[in-house]
């Protein structure tokens, strides 16, 4: 998959990032092409080299028929339940690793399900606010609209299923 200078991407577990530039860089005597993405959550500069992409699951921001299965998981979807936290943390983790916007939804969901009968650990607590992100910003990307307007697309979506979409940390 190849992509080019200024467009909008998704670098799992990070969230939308932008193609500022694609450069070619000799390592031990090889040149390798890489992307050079600014990541829209905290400002990071991630150089990805162009062998690693389908490695790394580096993708395009997901369409709104995508985005549309989110939107309905959210208010109607199952997530499945691990009553060890380390089963649970190790699941979550890969599906925030998978770049699939499903599995980021299935983390923020299983996650919100548990915070309502329980106390979430620190970890878990920066993991759905991770997962938080990452859906507001692909969501606001993919529909060309606000964050702020893209929360309240998923907050309407999890108030038909009795969750609600947490604040920033």
């Amino acid at each position: 998959m190849t992509f080019q200078v200024g467009e909008k991407v998704v670098y799992p577990n990070h969230g939308v990032a932008t193609i500022e530039n694609i450069s070619s860089r000799a390592f031990a005597g090889n040149l390798e092409r890489f992307y050079l993405l600014k990541i829209t959550y905290n400002s990071l500069t991630v150089m990805v080299p162009f062998s690693h992409v389908g490695e790394l699951r580096l993708r395009r921001v997901t369409r709104n028929g995508e985005m549309a299965r989110v939107v309905n998981f959210l208010s109607e979807g199952r997530c499945p339940r691990y009553s060890d936290w380390k089963d649970r943390f190790k699941d979550n983790t890969e599906k925030m690793r998978d770049g699939s916007l499903l599995a980021v939804a299935e983390v923020l969901k299983s996650l919100l399900v548990l915070q309502s009968q329980k106390v979430l650990s620190f970890r878990e607590k920066k993991m759905l606010d991770r997962a938080r992100h990452m859906l507001i910003t692909e969501l606001s990307t993919s529909r060309g609209m606000t964050e702020a307007e893209a929360a309240q697309v998923l907050e309407k979506a999890l108030v038909k299923a009795q969750l609600h979409l947490p604040e920033a940390l």
